[in-house]
């Protein structure tokens, strides 16, 4: 690779770490790289971290990535820009960068940032493109906040209708950055994302944006149940309504700052549409319901995904977790039946039992 050109002066270049190289990890280093090489106020050189695999010809990926500047594995035939550097050295990938990005499974996040404790700067800024949570004793935890507590530093989240092939084949599409009082750094994230592909606002309402990215996971895995079973269009709009409601409701009643204009975001709505359309969670969810419910999700995940990670079955169960230690079961018929029927104490056809049991309860938030 050429050498990379040094901007400016000094003060105002920033420096970008991508932490994860996954299939929406290499969509959304695409993205940043095309825009830091671009721009004078970022270091040209995006450093990705790559959870190092052997390849089937005996090849580091890490090594692949940098010969070729495509991620074989996650983001096949897709080039990633001449700027990006795999590295498998988390510390090594992290160092002297003002700007982090996180995208990881959400259940390896705080491994993560205990490895980094002491090894970022002081004054650098991250952002989460992670959809989960983290459930403790003391209550449920979101990533952003889970990053900003481990590491001390701001954490904004970004969200959206981003079905990751897609916007790596450069479809128009839409994503929202969810921040907390400093406007000044969301408006640095937006810079970076924003591309004439991938359209990026901003919204004062971190919880809400996250937990839209969240929860729509789990309204997809009763999507793809329903297109298992074969029940069409009305049934599958019927359930992503219903899902929609608990959603807005969970959110309003776990955060009661969080704006009802947030749901009409890309993070909202359009997030919910495009994942139950066209999502990793809705497409296992069918296999699922095709199989009976006899053959785990885990299993499928093996077989349907090919290495990627399926984040609405663990997100479920932390959201079961959630609710059944507040004692709020019964306010939330869907994702309790969602959970069940993932951890097979319920048939797939369960699901279709939603809609009755759902309009007797009141969800008004």
């Amino acid at each position: 690779m050429a050498p990379l050109m040094e901007k400016g002066g000094g003060g105002g270049v920033y420096k970008v770490a991508v932490i994860g190289s996954g299939n929406w990890g290499s969509v959304a280093t695409k993205i940043i790289a095309s825009n830091t090489i671009k721009q004078n106020n970022f270091h040209d050189e995006v450093r990705m971290w790559v959870y190092e695999e052997t390849l089937p010809t005996g090849e580091k990926l890490s090594d692949t990535i940098n010969k070729n500047h495509e991620n074989c594995k996650y983001l096949p035939g897709i080039y990633l820009g001449p700027n990006v550097v795999a590295d498998p050295d988390l510390e090594n990938t992290v160092k002297g960068a003002d700007m982090l990005v996180f995208v990881t499974p959400h259940s390896y996040v705080k491994g993560i940032c205990k490895r980094l404790v002491g090894k970022i700067k002081p004054e650098a800024k991250a952002i989460s493109l992670i959809k989960g949570m983290e459930v403790k004793k003391e209550g449920s935890c979101m990533i952003s906040k889970l990053i900003t507590e481990v590491l001390g530093i701001n954490c904004c989240v970004l969200m959206g209708a981003n079905i990751a092939n897609e916007i790596a084949e450069e479809k128009l599409s839409e994503a929202t950055v969810g921040y907390r009082e400093d406007k000044e750094v969301a408006n640095r994230w937006l810079q970076l994302f924003t591309t004439p592909y991938f359209l990026v606002s901003i919204v004062e309402d971190i919880e809400g944006v996250e937990l839209c990215g969240t929860l729509k996971n789990v309204v997809a895995l009763a999507a793809g149940l329903v297109d298992g079973l074969g029940m069409g269009h009305n049934t599958k709009a019927a359930i992503m309504r219903i899902g929609f409601k608990e959603m807005r409701a969970f959110s309003k009643l776990l955060f009661p700052s969080v704006k009802d204009s947030t749901f009409f975001e890309s993070c909202g709505v359009a997030d919910l549409v495009a994942t139950c359309y066209g999502g990793r969670n809705r497409k296992v969810a069918e296999a699922f319901a095709r199989n009976g419910g006899k053959r785990s999700f885990n299993e499928l995940e093996e077989g349907v995904l090919q290495g990627q990670k399926l984040q609405g079955v663990l997100t479920a169960q932390e959201l079961f977790e959630v609710l059944t230690d507040r004692g709020w079961e019964d306010q939330f018929p869907f994702f309790i039946t969602v959970h069940k029927i993932c951890t097979m104490q319920l048939p797939p056809r369960s699901i279709l039992q939603c809609s009755s049991v759902h309009n007797s309860t009141q969800l008004e938030y």
